[in-house]
């Protein structure tokens, strides 16, 4: 088609095929998207098996019961997120997918007259709807159904679905009625209606362009299909391949980070099992050397605990167990058979009734699980994996720890300024810790349920994450397309059993400013614990103030040093970029040595301490979140910013030490009190050496930055340092030599 249509004629085109009915398409074998006839068979007998499917098939059906029971509810739209009406949309798209698959199984005409009956009344009200009154800004194209075209996307998703499975069970006037009035208007709107979305390469173009092309293959529109695949002018600038191109690394890292490579999950895998189906020659699993394969898997290794790492607009309560990753793990172990993703399925305790989830209900069944393997890893970012990375540690020591370091791109609209941040968890829990999103998600009562003007205001500025603030402006100005033209560069990463380190820089966060961070998660067998080394350096060409903020999860139990606090007034830190978000709690210098801050993470039950190196010119200002913020819309999380002024460069050197044991049921607290007793840093050309002392210990940790030799070494003596180790060859670019 290329450049011989515009808009106007695609209109004509999807008006056209909309008013050839079903010829074409009655002869079809149906179920042709993510379930098929051969599934729907083997499904069927295992219903009559005892077993994870047939348990999860009874109660599906006894749930389903309620459902039937209660009147069919098809609203008019009035509601933004979280509102009766956006959440019963929601409902009934999910329930009529799962009244779909009920009746394919069972045969049971109560399911095929459920769907017929929801896609009737919605055929009744789609034709007398305007665009939702509750639509966003202007910026963002709005729904009909719900107040953004996203969510009308994923309406179509499922509900094409449950068209699907029950279609050849309809009359030919009621799928002449639901296809013209309902199903092909809402392709085109979401297609040639929205143009700058389905050619998005965004998470929202990958919802349009699903939905429209399994609208495609269920109504036998090949040319769909086509514009789904390639966009509007089949130009392949757009549509889903595309994404695959762009949005994913090839480590399948997806460019928004971890909660939105969850959501995007569920589309791209369910299109390209529609694309597999229908059409196999296209071999839509093994593109970009099977990037999407890659992806299901990277995104159970951005977890920690069950929970996704937070990071960019993120809500932390998301997790493993979500829907998308139970589709993305059957569809993964049914394509490859790796028992390790059976331990995710069977903690997602969460079995679909498709024949990728039938697969994984009898391995469980016949006990194939084994341990699923979390690494440490360096995750490319970017398109060609040269935008930096993401970067995870992962550590036993004294209990499972996980630090993720950021040196990754800014991640779209969706990311933060945020370069060479980091995180860290220990037992279980969120240590040292990112904001995440200002949204309470679905919540009306909160700003419709949408990201709060806090998110942009806090959430998303530099001063809300655990990296160097220069001036008290966030990276790239706050600029959004600046920061997606600048990514960081990671240096080099390695790691082996006796730890993980990387290094990565950036020039462009600062106008003529230089950052870089070296982070080393560090297991010390003698004294039984992981540390977390970070040396953070800042090179600039004129005077600043530098911040460097650790935001912590927990309750201060000591410093050693005297803080000055403001007991009876607060005021704010300052007054832009999320620093008018902080309340100022306390201030100190401490004397030039050590300076220990130690918290207790009740949840856990484990003291912190982090020790640094500090000058004598260095501040601390003790932080907590919640400053104007007259709608109490920000958590009142704690934090402390070490802070140097008047200075072109500095160096941050620190220790983060997890250490005791707090229990308040059976009373008694052990070694709260931190076992660092020493620490030092010095430099030789490319070689910086840190001395550690702790537990009557004493270790040497050298890391070698220089080109094609980079190395770190760990050595242990009890007095002095004679015995070297090496621990293994440092490669640049996260390539170990």
């Amino acid at each position: 088609m290329g450049g011989l249509f515009n808009v106007r004629t695609l209109k004509k085109l999807f008006f056209v095929t909309a008013v050839v009915l079903v010829s074409t398409s009655a002869s079809a074998q149906h179920p042709n998207l993510v379930i098929t006839k051969t599934d729907v068979k083997a499904m069927q007998m295992a219903t009559a098996k005892p077993g994870r499917f047939q348990t999860a098939y009874q109660s599906a059906k006894a749930r389903f019961e309620a459902v039937l029971s209660a009147p069919m509810d098809v609203p008019v739209p009035k509601d933004g997120a979280g509102g009766y009406t956006h959440e019963q949309h929601k409902r009934n798209y999910q329930n009529m997918y799962q009244a779909g698959v009920l009746y394919q199984i069972s045969g049971e005409q109560k399911y095929r007259n459920f769907v017929r009956d929801m896609l009737l009344d919605y055929a009744e009200l789609y034709p007398s709807l305007d665009v939702h009154p509750k639509r966003k800004v202007k910026s963002q194209n709005p729904g009909k159904f719900f107040w953004q075209s996203l969510n009308e996307a994923m309406w179509l998703v499922y509900t094409i679905q449950a068209y699907d499975m029950v279609m050849n069970g309809l009359t030919e006037d009621e799928k002449a009625t639901i296809e013209s009035d309902l199903l092909k208007p809402v392709a085109q709107f979401l297609s040639v209606g929205q143009p700058s979305t389905f050619n998005k390469v965004h998470n929202h173009g990958t919802w349009a362009t699903a939905g429209v092309g399994m609208a495609g293959y269920v109504m036998n529109e090949p040319e769909w299909v086509e514009f789904a695949l390639y966009d509007l002018e089949k130009s392949g600038q757009g549509g889903f391949l595309k994404q695959l191109e762009k949005l994913f690394s090839p480590d399948g890292y997806y460019n928004e980070g971890p909660y939105y490579q969850r959501f995007a999950l569920l589309p791209f895998v369910t299109f390209a099992k529609a694309i597999e189906n229908n059409q196999p020659e296209r071999d839509v699993f093994g593109y970009r050397d099977g990037v999407l394969m890659k992806a299901i898997d990277t995104t159970i290794q951005l977890s920690y605990n069950g929970k996704f790492f937070p990071i960019n607009d993120a809500i932390k309560s998301k997790g493993t167990d979500t829907i998308e990753l139970v589709h993305g793990v059957a569809v993964a172990y049914a394509r490859t058979g790796e028992t390790g993703l059976l331990e995710i399925a069977d903690k997602q305790d969460n079995i679909l009734l498709t024949g990728d989830g039938l697969k994984v209900a009898e391995a469980l069944d016949a006990g194939l699980a084994t341990a699923y393997q979390y690494k440490s890893m360096a995750l490319g970012d970017g398109a060609e994996g040269d935008e930096g990375a993401l970067v995870i540690m992962r550590g036993e020591l004294g209990g499972e720890q996980a630090l993720l370091f950021k040196p990754a791109s800014q991640g779209l609209g969706h990311g933060h300024f945020d370069k060479l941040t980091w995180q860290y968890y220990d037992h279980g829990q969120e240590i040292v810790s990112d904001y995440g999103a200002a949204r309470f998600l679905n919540v009306e009562a909160k700003f419709g349920g949408r990201y709060l003007p806090e998110n942009t205001s806090y959430a998303k500025q530099t001063v809300a994450h655990n990296t160097v603030v220069i001036d008290e402006t966030s990276h790239f100005n706050g600029n959004v397309e600046t920061g997606n033209a600048n990514a960081p560069s990671l240096d080099f990463f390695a790691t082996s059993e006796t730890g993980s380190v990387a290094q990565a820089h950036i020039n462009t966060a600062y106008n003529k400013v230089s950052l870089q961070r070296t982070v080393a998660l560090v297991n010390l067998a003698e004294v039984g614990q992981s540390i977390a080394l970070d040396i953070f350096d800042v090179e600039g060409k004129s005077h600043h103030q530098i911040d460097l903020p650790l935001h912590y999860l927990g309750q201060i139990i000591e410093t050693n040093f005297a803080i000055n606090a403001n007991t009876s007034q607060l005021a704010a830190v300052g007054t832009q970029n999320g620093y008018q978000h902080l309340w100022l709690k306390g201030k100190s210098t401490p004397q030039a040595g050590l300076a220990k801050v130690t918290w207790l993470n009740e949840l856990n039950g484990r003291f912190y301490t982090q020790t640094s190196v500090v000058d004598g010119d260095e501040a601390f200002l003790f932080t907590q979140v919640g400053a104007n913020d007259p709608n109490f819309n920000l958590r009142n999380e704690n934090g402390f910013i070490r802070r140097v002024s008047g200075v072109s460069s500095h160096r941050f050197v620190s220790v983060l030490e997890p250490h005791g044991e707090y229990n308040p049921g059976k009373e008694y607290t052990l070694n709260a009190q931190s076992r660092v007793s020493a620490l030092k840093i010095s430099r030789q050309n490319e070689l910086t050496l840190v001395e550690l002392h702790i537990a009557g210990k004493a270790y040497l940790i050298a890391i070698n930055g220089a080109q094609h030799v980079n190395s770190v070494t760990f050595s242990y003596q009890d007095q002095g340092f004679t015995s070297h180790d090496r621990l293994s060859v440092f490669g640049l670019n996260g390539h170990q030599e």
